[in-house]
């Protein structure tokens, strides 16, 4: 007879919620991909989620009442208090299974660095830098107020602002063309003159197409754009910033620092961010490789609550 008792492991980080199944044996059972999990990105996060478990459940062919334990790193979730809006994510019939909600950025650093001490920079759709100590203190950049303008959007906010504000030469080229066709714009004037009305009507929608405009800044940087570099640049600065705070509250001189999200591994922003820790006089930061997606860094938390030994 089949052992029908399982674990979720939800990602709701970023612009998509991940969920996998895996049995108490270590075997992946499902993995599913639904809609945003961020209800300050979209106003259905919570049906997204639930959606997305449905779907996981079908597809390794459980029931909710098979579900011993569920770990969902959401994104806002920042303590106790979310809880009269976090519970709704993973409220399904039949799943009455104990449930633990984290910031997105718990499970992303059970995965990357596999529960051991170190760091987590994660620069993507958002941006959030944190840190387990060696004691198993849990320390955020946001906890001292600290906030690392280096998200997808923020590059793009500045890149736009500067080349608008003139701040450019021939070097820039490339991005500008890339600009205009991402506006949908045919020159510079008519580029200014959308700015000059908000871009967007709505605020959500024009954060995500900021957001979507990125990766072009990050390879405009690899191709020398004075202009990009200088955004880019920038938000590395902050990021050492914060990932120095945090690291402050570390014993050992040696911390391990992984870097999560598309504009943190972008190789301009992961080669100047790497440059600048190893500049560090008082701790040696080493750069690492994540391990572990974060929706695995779920399931490892998952089977910790269960008293689960795993191995790599």
């Amino acid at each position: 007879m089949i052992d029908r008792e399982v674990v979720i492991g939800i990602d709701g980080g970023g612009t998509s919620t991940r969920v996998l199944i895996y049995d108490l044996k270590g075997n992946e059972l499902a993995y599913t991909e639904g809609g945003c999990a961020s209800k300050y990105k979209d106003e259905n996060a919570s049906d997204h989620v639930k959606a997305t478990i449905e779907d996981a459940l079908v597809k390794g062919e459980r029931v909710a009442n098979d579900v011993v334990m569920l770990v969902a790193g959401i994104a806002g979730y920042e303590s106790e208090a979310d809880d009269a809006w976090i519970t709704s994510f993973t409220d399904l019939p039949g799943l009455h299974c104990p449930k633990q909600h984290l910031n997105d950025s718990d499970i992303a650093h059970a995965g990357a660095l596999q529960n051991r001490p170190g760091i987590i920079a994660i620069g993507g759709t958002g941006t959030m830098i944190m840190g387990i100590t060696e004691n198993g203190r849990r320390i955020r950049n946001s906890d001292y107020h600290q906030y690392a303008y280096s998200a997808a959007r923020h590059l793009a906010y500045d890149a736009v602002y500067e080349v608008l504000a003139g701040l450019r030469d021939d070097s820039n080229e490339w991005l500008i063309t890339e600009m205009l066709q991402h506006w949908q714009t045919n020159s510079l004037e008519d580029l200014h003159e959308l700015a000059r009305q908000g871009f967007h009507p709505d605020t959500m929608k024009r954060n995500q197409l900021f957001g979507q405009f990125a990766p072009q800044v990050t390879r405009a940087a690899e191709q020398g754009s004075s202009v990009a570099r200088r955004v880019c640049n920038r938000a590395a600065e902050q990021l050492q910033l914060g990932i120095e705070l945090v690291g402050s509250n570390f014993a050992q001189r040696n911390v391990d620092v992984a870097l999560i999200g598309s504009v943190i591994r972008s190789p301009y922003m992961s080669s100047k961010l790497t440059e600048l820790l190893k500049g560090n006089s008082i701790k040696q930061y080493r750069v690492v490789e994540p391990q572990l997606q974060p929706v695995v860094g779920a399931i490892l938390l998952a089977y910790k609550e269960l008293g689960i030994r795993t191995n790599e």
